[in-house]
């Protein structure tokens, strides 16, 4: 019985937080969920049934009052892709977050980590083991959730594994694709976190968290092109490609900025299958058990075809990009800013307008100049960024917080504005407005305003060097984008055929 505990979810707005939220609604939880831009929730579908604080794991302040009352605490963040440091920084936030939950006499925490069998390990694998060891001495019941691969829809590991399958009919692969791996199914990692908040409080240890399936990546690859209709890949292992090739490589192929892919095929380096199934001793198997690896990606790809995928990996910010995440009103006062203003008037209604802009980006481009913007996000990638590739969480639809290519949704006011924030390598800050309002004289005004803020004189230099291009890439926007307009908007005054 869960008698309307109250949990806090750290890291809501990620891929694992964002789905979990709604299951522990469902299980009949009260929910509070903290961030350190808790306005980043307000789009969600379960944002009007959850209490949102700010608060940071580094600032023990601002823990402390996140987890007042608090019965079972969710620690679901770290510092993946997050720079040479980001060892040190995990230690330090895991301190201060078992700190504060022991001060608030928390009954529970909950960390969701990386499997691991023993051998060396990678760096990351070997700060999750940290962490967890860290949290296993906080002086109250933790339950750590060990996991190797998630397959589910929009997960960085499933998109890694899609990506590079089907796009590499025939691929030269490092050694790492023969380690054994046993993936588990989204579903049933929530199912795992939901029960471990009522596990009983004797119980504090680690449990290994996996799938029925124990395979290699190779097989991995091989069972998705099997489940999506593709022909087997021909897949050739060789001694020579590093871990960090290997992301580089991979960082090319699929949408996973390298930041991403280095923490991930380092894992990948070293066995990961589970030692010990004790987790079903209080979370018992369902009665059809565990989902099966095709099953998952089955229902993976279902979910991304019919455009279901609820968060995704990049819903998180990206760690290191150039432009950090801000509160939903900008921060432009004060310092140089350098702004490209234009404007483009026309007859179609002002919802058509709007239409095409929520679904701009993705397989819609960005109606100007395609090669020009296929050109920046491939230099972006080059450079280590996130580039064009990680596409719309949703082809219609943009929330708060949401990915765009390489932009981020900071604000959406539905009918009226969008606001993106720039994640790809900049010397400086950069946003993207677009915005429609209705026309004096009946039609719309789409107005559009690209924003930069520079740093040093390095930033100074790169917008004074872009701006010639600005007319090739800003110019044709507002024109095609209410030609698209008036084309929609022709499109449904359309007559329908009657009833047959």
């Amino acid at each position: 019985m869960t008698s309307g505990r109250l949990c806090l979810v750290t890291g809501a707005t990620g891929y694992i937080g964002g789905r979990l939220v709604p299951e522990l609604l469902a299980a009949g939880y009260r929910v509070r969920c903290a961030s350190r831009h808790p306005g980043n929730l307000r789009d969600h579908p379960w944002a009007g049934d959850v209490e949102a604080v700010e608060a940071d794991v580094l600032d023990a302040g601002s823990l402390r009052a996140a987890l007042d009352g608090v019965d079972v605490a969710y620690y679901l963040v770290h510092a993946m892709g997050g720079g040479e440091d980001f060892r040190e920084r995990d230690r330090r936030a895991a301190r201060t977050f078992a700190g504060a939950a022991r001060e608030a006499g928390a009954s529970r925490v909950v960390y969701l980590g990386g499997l691991y069998s023993g051998g060396r390990l990678s760096e990351h694998l070997r700060s999750r083991a940290e962490v967890a060891e860290i949290l296993l001495e906080a002086g109250v019941p933790v339950a750590v959730l060990r996991a190797a691969v998630i397959i589910g829809s929009g997960s960085v590991s499933f998109e890694m594994l899609r990506h590079l399958t089907e796009r590499l009919p025939a691929m030269v692969t490092p050694r790492w694709v023969r380690s054994r791996i046993q993936p588990i199914a989204i579903r049933d990692v929530l199912r795992y976190l939901v029960g471990a908040a009522a596990l009983p409080p004797e119980v504090s240890r680690g449990f290994d968290i996996g799938g029925p399936d124990v395979l290699t990546y190779r097989d991995m690859m091989q069972r998705y092109a099997a489940v999506a209709g593709l022909p087997r890949r021909v897949i050739l292992p060789v001694p020579v490609l590093s871990p960090w090739l290997s992301s580089l490589w991979v960082g090319l192929i699929t949408p996973v900025p390298g930041g991403l892919a280095r923490p991930l095929v380092g894992s990948l380096t070293s066995e990961v299958v589970c030692r010990e199934h004790d987790i079903a001793e209080y979370v018992p198997d369902p009665p059809g058990g565990l989902l099966g690896f095709d099953d998952a990606v089955r229902l993976a790809l279902q979910r991304v075809r019919e455009a279901g995928v609820g968060t995704r990996w990049s819903s998180a910010p990206v760690p290191g990009a150039p432009s950090d995440p801000l509160p939903t009103d900008p921060d432009w006062a004060g310092g140089s800013l350098y702004v490209d203003e234009r404007e483009a008037r026309t007859a179609a209604p002002p919802e058509a307008v709007w239409r095409v802009v929520e679904g701009i980006g993705g397989d819609n481009g960005w109606y100007s100049l395609p090669v020009a913007w296929r050109l920046r996000g491939l230099l972006d990638r080059l450079s280590g960024g996130v580039g064009l590739r990680r596409g719309r969480r949703d082809p219609a639809r943009l929330r708060t917080g949401d990915a765009l290519d390489f932009w981020r949704v900071e604000a959406v006011e539905p009918g009226r504005l969008l606001r993106l924030r720039a994640e790809m390598r900049l010397p400086g800050r950069a946003w993207l407005e677009l915005a429609v309002r209705p026309g004096e004289r009946g039609g719309s005004v789409y107005t559009q305003r690209a924003v930069f803020s520079p740093h040093g004189l390095l930033g100074h230099l790169y917008w004074r060097s872009i701006s010639p291009f600005h007319t090739l890439v800003f110019g044709g926007m507002p024109r095609n984008i209410v030609r698209a307009a008036v084309a929609g908007a022709g499109r449904d005054r359309t007559p329908t055929a009657g009833p047959r």
